[in-house]
């Protein structure tokens, strides 16, 4: 009767679990992790290090987190727990940006609008507790990601000290002379009622009428002159502009020319019955004249438009107002006819021109801007055409004075088009340049463009073209605007001379004093300041700035509120966010930075892009294709979520979907059953007695060390330059290849048969328990809450130890005088490949069932044979097959050749041994089996 040798098996034994459950387990280790003070201890542990800083740039405090917020935190936390391990100090401080127009709107849909039901007061109350309401709602998600911060004592950009400290920094900007007020044009939101900065556009479709228009010259002699043309009886001369603005007409102070360009003077359409001689750009005169129904160009005379610089011609419905041609740089003969209409108070390459010419002093700001607030023609704006214009919204007036041109034949060709047009990024509507009066970080005053290009260069970008995307942004902004006509943020805090217009000659001094103030009781303060507090009897000559600051104001300063108050110091290491923050908290960050202090606040920036489904379309609820991470995190866990954000190409859009989740699980399962494995075979193991020194290892054991060693140095160095994607590759390779199909199968044979405390077995267990060590912290900042479950079953002691805080140094290279060498393996290995590829048709033709019933031969050349003749009676366990023969042979090439065995199986370990039946006591047995289960063992050396 056969004997059952199971009970003399060592087989894995462990509890931790086969099926990860996160869902369920994961919010048990958050609780954990909170009881305990996990963020404190990581500090504590790390105390004395040096610092790496990732500094938080503030989501906005409104609504539930989004899979975009999901990826940013998450991306954060791994690089900050990496830096842990890499053997620094690296506090994470959350932030939240709280001020501005989302907030408003929320608390105007509940409360109404300031004066409503609420005074102004009141209505930023309001403000501030819908904002913590918002904070404590994302707070809870981003904890549940296993993101590791000081959740208790983030930075609000609400909080009394943050108001105070970005009063501070803008009195920095105004004593480091980058300040300036002026009426310049800018973007204006009619729906927000305010000025909005670059960063707060966004651009979409939009329709609009392109008209041409005649401006006709005063004097067409003199103009026909600039040509060398003596003008027929009778003849009129016009310079016809293009746009697609016709409500900016009204505005019309003058028309620009390209210096440079060559413009011809043809015949157009007739006008009134009598000839009209067109100025056109020559390279735009052909395309032009076709729109006007002209089929043939005749060019009566060329000249530069330098040559008609100062030429005087009439608004096209204001008969009394005349129009000056300009010179401007901005001109272009590309598009349109060359010639450009030019509204100062409604463009910013406008207002340039106009300002060098001196334009703006000889008219009032009614006919420089006269749009208010609304979009409506002021009450002082004169009918075109006998059409009243007064209280007209500017987009149904286009129709208007589209037809006022129509009448007199001024208009020279009209048609829709769909063109890309600014929007607002709040409320999706259509934006327009307004000139109002407002305060100004100015790009060229003190010379800040020029610095921050420079300090752009000192930066590391990744990737690497974010460097060329902010140098072109920052090269071609206009001044930021930083003044807002708004309610909920932080003020102004400026005295103006109630005359002059002239900040007082001590504002540095009193902002500060009024931070102070901020800083104990809000910024209610600065509305219900006495200003003779601070200025004594200058007060009734100065009047308080009732603006608020923008909000990319507020977050381009944290490196002031957040950075220099809590002692972390400038620059920070990172910062990381989205790929459209190089418009927006990288550069709002950058300039501030270098107004203040001639340096970026960081050292390097690091872009991630949007998610989009498998189709690469924007997730939307209209498409219905969105994924939520609160859901993601109920079905499947937070560490699928954070394994798929760590193996895509974040510097890409990421694409998301059910299956690629499913993949992504697929994935973790291989990777949780590869550190089943590994505790399972560890059961028993205790580090402190059991660890067998690396010099008395089985080679192949130290030879996975070795291996090991080498994968980490590649995610240690992955981890530095935050190629997470390429860690994810490392590790499933590792576990499939290295562990999985190598050395995991070859060792269990040790780790099942031999005896319990045999130095076989523990020099594998060894092994076993450095790869488990290291894995745990290789991918504890990915799979932030499944190491923290593993660190909790590796054997030995772990008191004083905490899980992130340091590299795994229990990993070595095989040392260079190793008697089998990793270039032995290599070579060993390639044969291990050969002997699959004889087996494989063995297997499929039925001469074998598994590998281990065939004998191999191998032949090599005569000094490699030598070298591998001492190894032969273990390299069946490498191959994990019969018995193998080594041969020396004429060639320099190794040949595998194998055959079925004859002998009889072992019913213990399964291979076909000579011995098998030779043991009266275990008939079933090969005599190794005999030996290890009498106890005795058996030496093995190599494999």
């Amino acid at each position: 009767m056969s004997q059952d040798y199971k009970t003399t098996l060592n087989l894995p034994a462990t509890e931790f679990p086969m099926r990860g459950d996160l869902p369920k387990r994961e919010p048990g280790i958050l609780a954990r992790w909170e009881a305990q003070g996990l963020y404190q201890q990581l500090r504590d542990n790390a105390a004395g290090r040096p610092l790496f800083v990732l500094h938080d740039g503030p989501p906005y405090a409104n609504g539930r987190i989004h899979l975009g917020h999901a990826v940013n935190k998450i991306l954060k936390d791994i690089i900050v727990k990496s830096r842990y391990l890499a053997g620094f100090d690296a506090p994470y401080v959350p932030g939240w940006d709280c001020h501005g127009l989302p907030i408003e709107i929320a608390v105007e849909k509940k409360w109404g609008k300031v004066g409503t039901k609420l005074d102004a007061v009141e209505f930023r109350q309001k403000c501030r507790e819908f904002a913590e309401e918002q904070i404590d709602i994302q707070r809870a998600d981003f904890k549940r990601l296993g993101v590791t911060g000081d959740w208790d004592n983030p930075y609000k950009t609400l909080s009394f000290d943050f108001e105070a400290n970005e009063i501070r920094a803008l009195a920095k900007v105004v004593a480091n002379g980058h300040l300036v007020r002026g009426a310049k044009p800018v973007y204006w939101c009619f729906d927000c009622g305010s000025a909005l900065a670059e960063a707060e556009i966004e651009y979409q479709d939009k329709t609009s009428p392109a008209i041409d228009v005649a401006y006709a010259a005063r004097d067409p002699q003199a103009l026909a002159q600039r040509f060398g043309v003596t003008l027929p009886a009778g003849v009129d001369v016009a310079v016809p502009i293009w746009t697609t603005t016709p409500w900016t007409l009204p505005a019309s102070l003058a028309v620009s020319l390209g210096a440079d360009i060559e413009y011809v003077l043809v015949e157009g359409p007739a006008h009134n019955d009598q000839p009209r001689w067109l100025v056109l750009a020559a390279a735009l005169a052909e395309r032009s004249l076709a729109r006007y129904g002209v089929d043939e160009v005749v060019v009566h005379g060329r000249a530069a438009g330098a040559a008609l610089d100062r030429q005087v011609l009439a608004h096209p419905f204001y008969a009394e107002r005349d129009i000056l041609v300009l010179n401007g740089e901005h001109v272009s003969d590309e598009d349109g006819t060359g010639a450009v209409h030019t509204a100062p108070g409604h463009g910013q390459e406008d207002y340039v021109v106009s300002q060098k010419y001196g334009l703006l002093e000889q008219y009032n700001a009614g006919q420089v801007t006269p749009i208010d607030g609304r979009g409506l023609y002021l009450e002082s704006t004169p009918p075109a055409g006998g059409v009243v214009l007064a209280g007209q919204h500017l987009w149904k007036a286009q129709e208007l004075i589209v037809q006022v041109l129509r009448d007199s034949g001024a208009l020279l060709a009209f048609v829709e088009i769909r063109h890309s047009y600014p929007h607002c990024w709040r409320h999706k509507t259509p934006v327009v340049f307004r000139a109002t009066p407002q305060w100004f970080i100015s790009m060229d005053k003190a010379h800040l463009r020029r610095d921050a290009l420079a300090a752009i260069d000192t930066v590391g970008w990744f990737p690497s073209w974010g460097k060329a995307r902010i140098q072109s942004m920052v090269d071609g902004r206009p001044d930021w605007t930083i003044s807002r006509q708004r309610t909920w943020g932080v003020p102004i805090a400026l005295f103006t001379h109630r005359q002059t217009g002239e900040i007082h000659p001590r504002s540095v001094e009193l902002m500060n004093q009024v931070a102070d103030r901020v800083e104990a009781e809000g910024i209610d303060v600065w509305y219900s300041l006495d200003a003779a507090e601070l200025l004594g009897s200058e007060a009734a000559d100065y009047e308080k700035v009732t603006d608020i600051l923008d909000v990319w104001f507020d977050s381009g300063v944290t490196h002031e509120g957040v950075l220099l108050a809590r002692g972390f110091g400038k620059p920070a290491d990172l910062y990381l966010e989205g790929s459209d923050q190089h418009r927006g908290w990288f550069q709002s960050s950058l300039l501030t930075g270098v107004a203040i202090d001639q340096h970026a606040p960081y050292r390097q920036c690091l872009t991630h892009g949007f998610t989009v489904d498998e189709h690469g379309r924007k997730m939307s609820k209209s498409l219905g294709n969105g994924i939520e991470p609160q859901d993601i995190m109920k079905t499947l866990g937070a560490d699928i979520l954070r394994l798929w954000i760590a193996s895509a190409d974040y510097s890409n859009e990421m694409s998301l979907s059910q299956e690629i989740l499913k993949r992504n699980a697929d994935a973790y399962r291989r990777l949780r059953n590869t550190a089943r494995f590994l505790l399972g075979n560890l059961d028993g193991f205790d580090p402190a007695r059991h660890q067998v020194a690396p010099a008395e290892m089985v080679a192949l054991d130290r030879w996975i060390v070795h291996r090991a060693w080498e994968l980490q140095e590649k995610i240690k160095a992955a981890y530095d330059v935050y190629n997470m994607a390429e860690i994810v590759q490392l590790l499933l390779n590792f576990c499939s290849v290295d562990l999985g199909s190598l050395y995991l199968d070859v060792t269990k044979d040790r780790l099942y048969t031999m005896p319990t405390d045999s130095h076989g077995r523990r020099s594998a267990q060894t092994a076993m328990h450095h790869i488990a060590e290291a894995f745990t912290r290789w991918v504890a900042p990915i799979l932030t809450f499944t190491a923290d479950e593993l660190w909790g079953y590796l054997p030995g002691e772990r008191a004083g130890h905490v899980l992130f805080s340091t590299w795994y140094d229990g990993l070595a290279p095989l040392p260079a005088d190793a008697q089998l060498g990793a270039a032995d393996f290599e070579q060993l290995l390639a044969v291990r490949e050969q002997v699959a590829k004889v087996l494989e048709p063995m297997r499929a033709n039925g001469a074998i069932g598994a590998a281990l019933e065939a004998e191999i031969t191998i032949a090599a050349s005569e000094e490699q044979a030598a070298r591998w003749q001492p190894l032969a009676d273990e390299l069946r366990f490498l191959f994990i097959s019969g018995d193998v023969q080594v041969r020396p042979a004429t060639t320099d090439d190794v040949f595998v050749s194998a055959q079925p065995t004859t002998k009889a199986k072992c019913v213990r370990c399964w291979h076909h041994r000579a011995d098998v039946g030779a043991h009266a006591d275990h008939p079933e047995l090969c005599g190794r089996c005999v030996s290890n289960v009498d106890g005795a063992g058996e030496a093995r050396r190599w494999f």
